[in-house]
């Protein structure tokens, strides 16, 4: 078995001291592998990985109970700029792209924490080769850019600070069906060919499951299944609530085993 990257061990997140977010979740991200954190709407996924990059306390969140650890280093009380510095990045949902830089001066602002500047510049035509596009829009601004182009510019950034794991939230919200795959595709190629793990949290199980190594569903802060993407993929439960296979009227992953024990007693 690989070695364990990041192990999240029954953590419970409380947001303003009073509302319980999550429940005891628990997951682990081997070392090359993309991990999909998978689950509707507030299931808890962006709040798993706000956990593991330390970005709660901006919203009044905080880990009450369990421990994350990197490489089996404790890493609850660590700031995100620590973080980054032992190879933890965070590519937010929605991009979050300095709107006023051209893409060149915002993937620059990856690399913060670099020190050569050698370096740095093999980073950018490294970046520049997974991502031509970015080339070619390299002296606009983000805000006159498209949507799949500032999610590569995100992605650009976070790989600036040569991370070996990276917390990918939602990439494929409010993108193309063809820009999706070509997000996804070249998430595929730095895993395979740069050795960078993944943990990324997506709506779009689907997509996911076809890129991913491995899943953990999600459903109001707990994990409700998990098992290698593919298995999964053909799981009669996970296509009917999460690939729109089936024609049941259950609204919630976790009426699966309420609704199999009704069967097993009306039998």
């Amino acid at each position: 078995m690989k070695d364990i990257v990041l192990n999240v061990n029954g953590i419970e997140v409380i947001y303003n001291h009073v509302i319980l977010v999550l429940k005891g979740v628990s997951l682990q991200v081997p070392d090359g592998r993309i991990v999909a954190l998978l689950g509707g709407n507030g299931a808890g996924k962006t709040t798993t990985l706000r956990a593991v990059s330390n970005l709660l306390k901006g919203e009044r969140g905080e880990v009450t109970k369990g421990s994350i650890e990197l490489r089996g280093e404790r890493i609850e009380n660590l700031t995100p700029a620590d973080l980054v510095q032992r190879g933890v990045v965070q590519v937010m949902e929605g991009r979050h792209c300095f709107a006023h830089l051209t893409i060149e001066e915002n993937l620059l602002t990856g690399a913060y924490t670099r020190s050569s500047k050698q370096e740095v510049a093999a980073n950018l035509e490294k970046v520049y080769n997974y991502f031509p596009r970015l080339k070619t829009r390299r002296t606009s601004q983000a805000a006159y850019t498209s949507g799949g182009e500032q999610q590569m510019c995100a992605i650009g950034r976070a790989l600036m600070a040569n991370p070996n794991l990276v917390l990918l939230d939602e990439p494929s919200m409010g993108l193309a069906p063809q820009i999706v795959e070509e997000v996804f595709e070249i998430v595929k190629d730095l895993n395979q060919k740069e050795k960078v793990t993944f943990l990324l949290a997506e709506q779009n199980t689907n997509m996911a499951l076809k890129y991913a190594d491995y899943g953990y569903i999600m459903e109001s802060g707990r994990i409700v299944m998990d098992g290698p993407a593919a298995e999964l993929a053909t799981n009669e439960d996970v296509k009917e609530f999460y690939l729109g296979v089936g024609g049941g009227e259950r609204k919630s992953f976790r009426d699966v085993k309420s609704y199999k024990r009704r069967k097993r007693w009306l039998a």
